[in-house]
């Protein structure tokens, strides 16, 4: 890139915020053509400031999926809420995304009364527009803005694409001027034992689903390049009890088979090499009490 065209070049952080499953993490994937975090039906699965980047023309956005803001029980759900309003402080932009067909429920209603204390242009983003009639779209545009003043609204489907790339090309235009912070062709900056790591765990939900709690996590242990252009990678899945060990071993090691096998796949896709993936299963009591395991995960540790 030219010293003419760095100076042309537009770079910004952009954060993601709603309240869990309005579509973030797939808006995020949306938006840099790649998977770049979990998605899953369940609640809560981003913990930390997982970002993708995109490049735009002459913009690099940097998009920063925060954790779903809900209301916080635990040590841990504190811990999300916490770093997902630290995202909205810290970026150049805010995106606020609101699902469709929820409208503006308790959840919604409670993020843009505290979003009003952020300090930056925000952007309305209404997602799963296909599942809403346009009366009501617009009806609902109307009454987010009537209760925040937002600089852009946009109306998108992050499943099928649809208002994907005019969003994109509106972040491009706004993120502030200066240079890129990232190489071009890199798509995030979360390294690739994280993201292996995140997808061990969606496929742990997808497999369990309401069986198995949150607090479990995947640590990969070891990631080893062979001379084939392999990578072997073993990870350990962390759960608080003996009894969640047996739900995710299963009945003869099926259910950790089968969780291996999807992950395994997916991540070989990424990385465009074989894999080999070697899970084991270990119980850590209490590890939600534990602070280094928040800083493993790019969280604070709540005091209290």
């Amino acid at each position: 890139m030219t010293a003419e065209a760095r100076a042309a070049t537009r770079c910004g952080f952009v954060a993601l915020i709603g309240a869990p499953n309005v579509g973030k993490s797939t808006l995020v994937n949306a938006l840099v053509g790649s998977k770049v975090t979990i998605v899953s039906r369940k609640v809560q699965t981003t913990r930390a400031l997982i970002r993708g980047i995109v490049i735009d023309h002459n913009a690099q956005i940097i998009l920063v999926d925060t954790p779903g803001i809900f209301q916080p029980k635990r040590r841990l759900d504190r811990a999300m809420v916490s770093t997902a309003w630290s995202g909205a402080h810290d970026a150049d932009l805010v995106c606020v995304l609101l699902d469709a067909k929820a409208g503006l429920d308790e959840e919604a209603d409670s993020i843009l009364t505290r979003l009003a204390g952020v300090d930056h242009e925000k952007i309305l983003v209404l997602n799963k527009i296909d599942l809403v009639p346009r009366e009501k779209l617009l009806a609902l545009a109307k009454a987010a803005n009537d209760r925040l003043p937002f600089a852009k609204t946009f109306m998108v489907s992050a499943l099928s694409g649809d208002g994907v790339e005019d969003l994109r090309a509106a972040l491009g235009e706004m993120v502030p001027a200066g240079p890129f912070l990232y190489p071009e062709d890199q798509m995030s900056d979360a390294p690739m034992r994280q993201l292996a790591a995140e997808i061990t765990r969606e496929k742990i939900y997808q497999k369990l689903h309401q069986e198995l709690p949150y607090q479990s996590t995947v640590e990969t242990d070891s990631w080893t390049e062979r001379k084939d252009n392999s990578v072997r990678i073993e990870q350990t899945i962390f759960v608080e009890r003996e009894s969640q060990r047996k739900i995710v071993l299963g009945k003869g090691g099926a259910t950790i088979k089968a969780i291996g096998a999807d992950s395994r796949k997916e991540i070989a896709d990424i990385l465009g090499v074989p894999v080999h993936l070697f899970l084991f299963v270990k119980v850590r009591e209490n590890w939600g009490d534990d602070p280094d395991r928040y800083r493993q995960m790019g969280l604070e540790f709540p005091k209290e």
